[in-house]
This record gives structure tokens, sequence and C-alpha cells, in this order.
């Protein structure tokens, strides 16, 4: 029986490969054999990043809420530590949303904070 070397199953991948490589520079997107090494490398740079930006967003977040901390004359870690003492329970992505949009509401928080730290 003679051996497939060209079967569709083979050509399947391959073509998916190419197609996952649309939009590389130079041979990355037309040879499969460097086209493979840059879908991998990027599958895996994409799987990476999903995971860190979820990080880069509490960052952002953490560095928003210390700018309107100092506003208020207080650092970003005692602000935190008042509102532990305090019994608030909320979430720096909305701590940050009240920083940038509604002020006031910041402000009552950081008061709270401070009273509870007996600053």
């Amino acid at each position: 029986m003679s051996r497939a070397v060209d079967g569709s199953k083979r050509k399947n991948h391959r073509k998916k490969i190419l197609k996952q490589a649309k939009g590389y520079w130079g041979r990355r997107h037309s040879n499969y054999k460097t086209a493979k090494d840059a879908v991998a490398k990027s599958l895996f740079y994409a799987y990476r990043d999903r995971k860190d930006r979820k990080a880069d967003f509490r960052r952002l977040w953490i560095i928003r809420i210390n700018a309107a901390c100092r506003a208020e004359g207080i650092t970003y870690s005692r602000l935190i530590a008042g509102l532990i003492r305090a019994g608030v329970t909320i979430n720096r992505k909305a701590l940050a949303y009240l920083a940038i949009e509604d002020i006031e509401a910041f402000k009552v928080i950081a008061a709270r904070a401070k009273t509870a730290l007996g600053a």
C-alpha cells in the first residue's frame, strides 16, 4: 500500500497555521516552518498577557486611588487600612471609578477611613 504524503489532514493543519499567521511580516506569513514558530510564540504571548492584563488594571486602579487619596491628605495604604478597620468592603475598581467620576462620594469614603484610623 502506498503512503499518503500530502493528505487532507496535513494540508488542513498547515492551512490553519498560515491563516493564523496572516499579517505577519516577511516569511512568517507565507512559509509554514517559520509561521509555525511565530504562531506558537504569539499564542503563548496571548495566553500570558490575558493573565497579566488583570494585574495591569489593578495597578492602574491603585495609581488612580492613590492620586485621589493624596488630594484628601491621606496615602493609599492608610486609606485601605482605614476602610478595613471601618468595615467598608469596596473593591479597587469601584474606588478608582469613584475617584474619577464621583469625587464627592470618594471624599465621603476617605473621611470614613480617616475617622476609623483616628487621624
